[in-house]
């Protein structure tokens, strides 16, 4: 069963970025996520991690010029 809740070092490595690239994407509102526990570590859904993937993906489309 996949978890409904990431870590953030799962996100790390999922994306292939740094520690401080993952507490950038949350702080900045690019990546929702929640505090959790009594010293508030972050988890991330993995709804909202698709959803983030989804919009860089169009990001990136949108980038790219379409030829006709």
């Amino acid at each position: 069963m996949t978890p409904r809740f990431l870590l953030l070092t799962d996100v790390q490595e999922i994306l292939n970025i740094s520690s401080p690239q993952a507490y950038a994407l949350v702080r900045s509102g690019d990546l929702p996520a929640i505090q959790v526990g009594g010293r508030g570590q972050w988890r991330v859904e993995a709804t909202e991690l698709e959803s983030y993937i989804q919009r860089q993906y169009e990001a990136a489309r949108s980038r790219i010029p379409t030829e006709k």
